[in-house]
């Protein structure tokens, strides 16, 4: 196995794990929930196999739900956003995602929040809409979504400002 792989395997077991771990518990007002799972997905090389992604999506979102007890909707949601994701690396980055060259550290902050926080709403979105599952409840949704959004999209930027390897 490659240094890669080995780095994209290692990042799924931990964020798994600090999820199920430390972040299901986390409940604030009883809207906030923090999902840093999801760093997974965005952060994942742009340039792999599309098919293998999905599936990994898929994996990571079913190990939550598992550890959560909550019937699919992490999986739901974290492959619908791996499906989506090239739409929103293209409208963040433009021409730096066609050249399959986008190196997330060294790309400007304006860009990386517009495509964190896309995703992370749409995740959190189509999760609380699968868990609620009730159109009269679309207040508590939007709500959710927004609120565990902002705090989940803070968690990510620190998370990745602190762990993104300094390049020269």
């Amino acid at each position: 196995m490659t240094k890669a792989t080995l780095n994209i395997a290692a990042r799924f077991v931990v964020l798994v794990l600090v999820q199920v771990l430390i972040f299901n518990h986390i409940n604030f007002m009883g809207y906030i929930n923090p999902y840093i799972y999801i760093l997974f997905i965005i952060l994942f090389p742009a340039n792999n196999n599309r098919t293998l992604f999905v599936f990994l999506a898929f994996l990571l979102g079913f190990f939550v739900d598992v550890f959560s007890d909550s019937g699919g909707v992490h999986a739901a949601a974290s492959v619908t956003l791996a499906y989506v994701r090239p739409v929103f690396l293209k409208f963040s980055f433009g021409t730096v995602y066609d050249y399959q060259s986008i190196k997330f550290n060294q790309t400007d902050f304006s860009s990386k929040l517009t495509y964190f926080s896309a995703l992370v709403i749409i995740h959190h979105f189509i999760m609380y809409s699968l868990e609620i599952f009730n159109i009269s409840k679309i207040l508590l949704i939007l709500q959710k979504t927004l609120f565990s959004g902002i705090f989940t999209i803070i968690l990510c930027l620190i998370i990745t400002i602190l762990f993104s390897q300094k390049r020269k």
